[in-house]
């Protein structure tokens, strides 16, 4: 008789909505640093590795100064920061509470995944962000 690792032992241990829930107070945690610890200025966070190395924005670069705009409810400062993250927190936040739901009440049945296509898509639309808001017609996606 085989004893179960004690990864798996703690995992039976501990309630299924302890995973959404901690991920939900590390970004709460994470937005008030942003709050209180300015983007804006050099020297409080590092500079993105991909823009350090490439001299091009990644589709997340301004993504922390737009968690700062949104936190201090400037959502037209958040824009201008990085679009894409502000135009995909609704999904993100629909997608957080069915979890945290799903984590308290359990499905009867199986759960409906979002269709492949859908995924391709939202990998497309990130890739093009990517791409175009690098081009020199597309300044108005750069952040700052």
């Amino acid at each position: 008789m085989s004893e179960a690792p004690l990864l798996t032992r703690v995992q039976r241990r501990l309630h299924p909505a302890t995973a959404p829930l901690l991920l939900g107070a590390v970004g709460i945690a994470g937005a008030i640093m942003v709050h209180f610890i300015d983007p804006h200025e050099p020297g409080h966070y590092p500079t993105c590795p991909w823009l350090m190395l490439t001299g091009t924005f990644c589709p997340g670069c301004g993504t922390m100064r737009a968690v700062n705009a949104l936190t201090n409810l400037d959502l037209f400062g958040a824009l201008r920061m990085n679009i894409l993250t502000i135009a995909l927190l609704p999904f993100m936040a629909y997608s957080y509470a069915k979890w945290v739901y799903y984590s308290f009440r359990p499905p009867t049945g199986p759960v409906k995944a979002a269709h492949p296509v859908w995924l391709w898509l939202l990998l497309g639309a990130i890739l093009a962000f990517w791409v175009v808001r690098n081009l020199p017609f597309a300044a108005v996606l750069a952040p700052g």
